[in-house]
């Protein structure tokens, strides 16, 4: 599927005029006579001044030195004096723009570098994705500082508020979003913006804006402590849509992030009956989900031009627990503004609702995961082929590898690849061949996933034991009021006896190294 955004609807506005008028003058004739990478001024980022450096342009291609004269602190402060107030964290702007200009300072309190970084409303990039936005579900976007995730979220508060005229409160922290100054920026449209006078108060200022203003849409900028998550759970269950960004590259690190965990339904160890752990084929202890998610949709930015969507977040939550690859839509913008849609396959989007909805696929509850004497066929792809092949001969387990994807039962890549959804991958899916990712492309990793796929019975005895210990030892714990040792185990159960742990209000850390490493329970 492919749509077209016009160029004209991608309109930049950055007020950079005023940004360089903050800039002492010697700096601001070396970066007008500098040139740049890009051959204009729309590819900078930002100027960096570190006292006693060369101050520093940096582009969207590169970074120059801009003259042979060092910074000094009369600079420093000729750059402070014309912005606004810092705050607490250390950042300030100039008013009515979207520029900010972050502050180091030494022991003493003193300034003694600046970041001075180029805030652009960038009208049109919304288009990717604003049929989700529209559809009044929650939004959570991901990606890596700079990558646009807070452009893309105040052009969302603005198509929400003029084009489709929703009552929307903007909660601005730093004051990012809708600049600095009482006046919002008019990147938010008609959007209200409620400032956050420390960033420690976010929390409270989010159940402000729903109680006191009657939103239908709340917009928020870093979600970062569990304060926050927990004020983000609040307005959901209200039924006020919200929009926000969080630090972080993929759904899998918010998954293993103990503060943030909550906003994707967070993750705790269930220990199942003898019953169920054979019909679903697992060890009696598993991870699953521990409530609903905050949000309903989660978009990973890649870059600017390539977002990954997990629509149900529930669901791909549920199959990474459970081992599988969620289905990802991805979408890439070209630099005609072409707009192209992957969807996921159709085939496979049924496999996942079967499994959210009961438990595992019926094939996968009946059917042993490897035939007894059947040959499984492995396609490897960015897999070292002959380490892999050392690992099929040292266990001598009934695997033959093969170059021919139809004949494949299992695609074995890397983490990494099989997070980018590349064309092999799809192609996998569309031959219904299973794709499993290891962490890394190591003789051990590749040993383990055999043992997974041939002695799954043997494992799930010994994950069994080690959470049996886990409970005792923390009932030790408490009891004898003294650190408890467990006894060693692999990083995966590692992570559930950990999990466990907390679950019983107690402190834990591992010691030693692999694979000798092991977990010390400690009493409050």
């Amino acid at each position: 599927m492919v749509t077209t955004i016009s160029e004209k609807e991608r309109v930049s506005t950055d007020n950079l005029d005023l940004m360089l008028a903050v800039l002492p003058q010697p700096i601001r004739e070396a970066l007008a006579r500098a040139g740049n990478p890009a051959g204009n001024m729309d590819s900078l980022i930002e100027v960096v001044l570190d006292l006693g450096r060369q101050p520093e342009a940096r582009y969207i291609s590169g970074a120059l030195y801009l003259d042979n004269s060092l910074v000094t602190r009369e600079d420093l402060q000729h750059v402070a004096s014309r912005v606004g107030q810092f705050t607490r964290d250390n950042r300030a702007g100039i008013e009515r723009t979207l520029h900010r200009i972050s502050a180091m300072r030494n022991r003493l309190g003193e300034i003694v570098g600046l970041t001075c970084r180029v805030g652009r409303a960038i009208f049109g990039t919304v288009d990717i994705i604003r049929d989700i936005v529209e559809s009044g579900k929650s939004i959570l976007l991901m990606g890596k500082p700079g990558v646009g995730k807070t452009t893309l979220l105040r052009e969302a508060a603005r198509v929400l508020a003029d084009d489709l005229e929703k009552r929307v409160i903007v909660v601005d922290t730093s004051n990012e979003i809708a600049g600095d100054g009482d006046v919002p920026h008019p990147g938010i449209g008609r959007a209200r913006r409620m400032q956050v006078p420390e960033p420690d108060h976010q929390h409270a200022v989010m159940i402000e804006a729903v109680e006191n203003h009657m939103p239908e849409v709340i917009v928020i900028d870093e979600i970062g402590t569990s304060q926050e998550a927990l004020a983000a759970r609040t307005i959901a269950e209200r039924g006020v849509q919200l929009i926000a960004t969080v630090h972080g590259n993929t759904l899998e690190n918010l998954m293993i992030n103990p503060t943030l965990s909550d906003l994707v339904g967070g993750i705790h160890p269930v220990t199942l009956s003898d019953e169920e752990a054979r019909r679903r084929g697992t060890q009696k202890t598993v991870l699953e989900r521990k409530a609903p998610p905050t949000f309903d949709v989660l978009i990973e930015i890649q870059n600017k031009d390539r977002l990954a969507i997990h629509r149900d977040v529930a669901e791909a939550v549920d199959l990474m627990l459970r081992g599988f690859l969620p289905a990802t839509e991805i979408r890439e913008r070209s630099a005609a503004g072409e707009v192209a849609i992957t969807q996921p396959i159709a085939k496979e989007r049924a496999q996942a609702t079967s499994e959210r909805i009961g438990g595992v696929a019926h094939q996968r509850e009946t059917e042993p995961r490897v035939t007894k004497g059947k040959v499984m066929h492995v396609y490897p792809y960015a897999i070292n082929r002959e380490r892999l092949e050392r690992a099929i001969s040292a266990l001598r387990v009934p695997v033959a590898v093969t170059t021919d994807l139809a004949q494949a039962d299992i695609l074995l890549t890397l983490k990494s690849h099989a997070k980018r959804q590349s064309q092999k991958l799809r192609e996998a899916r569309g031959h219904a061949v299973e794709v499993h990712a290891l962490r890394s492309n190591t003789l051990t990793q590749m040993e383990n996933f055999l043992r997974d796929m041939f002695g799954a019975a043997a494992r799930a005895d010994n994950e069994d034991a080690a959470m049996q210990e886990v409970e005792d030892g923390v009932i030790e714990a408490v009891e004898g009021r003294r650190p408890v040792e467990l006894a060693s185990q692999p990083r995966h159960i590692r992570r559930m006896q950990h999990l466990y742990i907390e679950r019983s209000g107690l402190q834990s850390e591992s010691k030693g190294q692999d694979p000798m490493r092991r977990i010390v329970i400690y009493p409050n």
